[in-house]
């Protein structure tokens, strides 16, 4: 079986353990601010993550930039010339245009490589859903599935990826525009904490509100335990400079699901969502039940 190198972008917030232990590559994004350019770097090279999440806690708007097609010609070339083939997962049609300019990069690049294959998935997913759907690709290749077998099965399955969050704060939801069905979330509403998941299309839809970020923790953790589905992958959970929090989280899932420590894979939310949801921010990513809410649909 010839052997295919799978790529995403730096919305899947994978980490260098996990990307160097699934042997996954990334196009990396971008984000501005005050007039910087700098690579969304998922090892955080030019900014830490706390200098990152300061620059919004003190007001400074950071905007974000997608991959775009001359990136991913620049990084998937290369790995055609060496004769492997690509599975190309990438952030949600709903956030971003990445994925669109990795179609036009596919067909490019297989007008002058008619030999290879390259297979672009939209994960309907960002985050630590996108990046699950990631490492659950890697786990099919070591299996021995073909890149087609592998991408039939994130098609039928990436619904089943599960996001649970939890914002501190509506000011940078409302800035970034990126977050569906949230009109009754904002105003004067002291103190309420909207609860987001990803829909159907991989829109970031709130879906209910809780009163105090102690609830809002609380409520987060029963609905990852009303949706899990037992699995090898274990629960996600990305923080925006947050790590208290997030260890609270981790322990009210454990009350309610069991899993042992190693089930949890606790690190950074990255810049490119982090940029749109802002610090404090909490979110768990699992594989579970079957998505079917649909924003568009419940307007």
């Amino acid at each position: 079986m010839k052997k295919y190198v799978i790529f995403t972008d730096s919305c899947s917030d994978l980490h260098k353990d996990l990307r160097d232990k699934y042997d996954i590559r990334y196009v990396p994004m971008r984000f501005i601010y005050n007039d910087k350019d700098m690579e969304a770097s998922l090892d955080w090279v030019d900014l830490s993550p706390k200098e990152f999440f300061d620059l919004m806690r003190d007001g400074t708007r950071i905007r974000t930039a997608a991959v775009n097609t001359q990136n991913y010609l620049d990084a998937f070339e290369p790995v055609l010339q060496e004769g492997y083939d690509i599975l190309s997962i990438s952030c949600t049609h709903a956030l971003s245009t990445s994925v669109n300019s990795s179609y036009t990069a596919r067909d490019e690049l297989l007008a002058k490589y008619p030999d290879r294959k390259i297979v672009c998935v939209d994960s309907a997913n960002s985050c630590g859903g996108e990046g699950m759907i990631c490492i659950k690709a890697a786990m099919l290749r070591a299996e021995g599935k073909t890149i087609e077998e592998t991408a039939a099965w994130l098609e039928e399955n990436k619904l089943c990826f599960n996001q649970e969050a939890v914002v501190e704060k509506l000011t940078w939801l409302k800035q970034a525009g990126r977050v569906k069905a949230t009109t009754a979330f904002f105003g004067n509403l002291l103190a309420i904490k909207p609860l987001l998941i990803s829909d159907v299309h991989g829109n970031n839809v709130a879906i209910e509100k809780a009163k105090g970020r102690k609830h809002s923790l609380a409520r987060c953790a029963e609905r990852v335990a009303e949706e899990y589905v037992p699995n090898d992958m274990g629960i996600h959970i990305r923080h925006a400079d947050c790590l208290e929090d997030a260890l609270i989280l981790k322990e009210e899932i454990q009350k309610r699901l069991g899993l042992p420590d190693e089930a949890f894979d606790i690190n950074y939310l990255g810049p490119i969502i982090g940029a749109s949801v802002g610090p404090g921010t909490l979110s768990a990513y699992f594989f579970g039940k079957k998505v079917t809410y649909d924003s568009l649909a419940n307007k």
